[in-house]
C-alpha cells in the first residue's frame, strides 16, 4: 500500500470571472521511501496540489489517502496526527520564517504543539537537528534576518524534519537560491531521505533538478497530470509533446541545434480550451485534439501519458 494515494483530486476556487480549476482531476501515489517529482510551468497548479495534499488548502472533491486513512474530509481538529507525519518545505526561505522569533523558538514550536518531550528533551532535539542541517548551535539564538537564503532554507528543512515526518512536500525549495547553493540543498535533502527513510513529493518547474532528485516524475499542465514515468524513461523517450518541450527548453551546449521555444501562453484555468488542454500550443495537434480530451493511459510499463498522438514522438529530444 502506498504511503500517499491521491485519487481524482479537484481544487477549485470561485472568482468573479468564473471557477478557477487549479487542480482538476489529479491521481498520484507516493511509496514509502520514494521521491516523486512534480514538474510544470508556473500557473499549472503544482503548488496548489501540494498544499491541498497537506490540507493547507481545502479540496473541492477527491480522496487523499495517507497511511490508509482518507484525510480529505477530516475536520480541522482531527488533522493533528496527520500534521505530525506530513510536512512542507516552502519555496521562499525569506518569507516562510517568522522574523520575530529566534531559530530556537521556530524549531521548538512544533514540538510544543504536538506535546513531544519535556523542555530538556525539546532542547536536545532542536540542537541535534540544527547541527544535522549544517548550522552551528549558536544559530539558535539568532533571528532569520541574520542568515543567508541558503542558511534559511536549511532552517526550513530543520523545521520540517523536527517532528520526524514520513512525507515531506518540497515546494520549489531551491528556486530562490543561487546555483551553487541549490546543489548543497539538494544533496542535503538526498542525505535526509536516506537517513530518515523519507518520502518526498518534490515540486519544481526545472526538469534538470527533477531529473537529479526524483525516482519518478509527474508532468502537470493546467491542473492535470499529462505524463508520468521514471526520470530516465521520460528523459530518453518523452511521449507527450509538452514533456518534450520542457526537456528541449533546458540549455544544452552539446546539441547540434537548439529547439524552437514553445509557442503561445498557458491558458487560463478559468477558461480552459476544449479537448486537450495543450492543443492550442501543440506542434502535432490535429482535429481530434480540439474535440476530445485524452485520458491518461499506459503506453509502456510504468509510463503513462495523456495524448492522442503519443506514438508519434519517437526520437529523443536531444537529437
Amino acid at each position: 500500500m502506498p504511503l500517499l494515494s491521491v485519487a481524482d483530486l479537484h481544487t477549485h476556487f470561485p472568482t468573479p470571472q468564473g471557477t478557477l480549476r487549479a487542480v482538476d482531476g489529479v491521481s498520484l501515489t507516493v511509496a514509502k521511501g520514494e521521491s516523486v517529482g512534480l514538474v510544470g510551468e508556473s500557473g499549472c497548479g503544482k503548488s496548489t496540489l501540494g498544499k491541498t495534499v497537506l490540507r493547507l488548502v481545502p479540496p473541492t472533491s477527491g480522496e487523499i489517502v495517507f497511511a490508509g486513512e482518507d484525510i480529505a474530509r477530516l475536520p480541522a481538529e482531527s488533522l493533528k496526527p496527520y500534521r505530525r507525519r506530513a510536512q512542507m518545505i516552502f519555496q521562499d526561505p525569506f518569507g516562510s520564517l517568522n522574523p520575530r522569533h529566534t531559530i530556537e523558538s521556530i524549531l521548538t514550536a512544533p514540538l510544543y504543539v504536538h506535546g513531544i518531550g519535556d523542555r530538556a528533551e525539546r532542547q536536545k532535539r532542536v540542537a541535534a537537528i540544527i547541527e544535522r542541517v549544517g548550522l552551528p548551535l549558536s544559530a539558535l539564538s539568532r533571528y532569520p534576518h541574520e542568515f543567508s537564503g541558503g542558511q534559511r532554507q536549511r532552517i526550513g528543512i530543520a523545521r520540517a524534519l523536527i517532528l520526524g515526518p514520513d512525507l515531506v512536500i518540497c515546494d520549489e525549495p531551491v528556486s530562490a537560491l543561487d546555483l551553487s547553493i541549490q546543489a548543497q540543498i539538494l544533496n542535503l535533502l538526498v542525505e535526509m531521505k536516506r537517513e530518515f527513510n523519507l518520502s518526498y513529493l518534490f515540486i519544481s518547474h526545472d526538469l534538470s533538478v527533477i531529473r537529479y532528485f526524483a525516482d519518478r516524475v509527474l508532468v502537470m499542465y493546467l491542473g492535470r497530470i499529462v505524463e508520468s514515468g521514471t526520470g530516465a524513461d521520460l528523459w530518453a523517450r518523452p511521449l507527450h509533446p509538452y514533456t518534450r518541450a520542457l526537456i528541449q527548453a533546458i540549455p544544452d551546449p552539446s546539441r547540434r541545434r537548439q529547439a524552437a521555444p514553445l509557442g503561445g501562453d498557458i491558458a487560463s484555468p478559468q477558461d480552459l480550451p476544449r479537448g486537450c488542454r495543450f492543443h492550442p500550443r501543440c506542434p502535432i495537434a490535429t482535429a481530434v485534439c480540439a474535440e476530445r480530451d485524452p485520458a491518461l493511459e499506459t503506453h509502456a510499463p510504468g509510463h503513462q501519458t495523456a495524448c492522442h498522438h503519443a506514438g508519434q514522438l519517437t526520437r529523443p529530444p536531444e537529437a
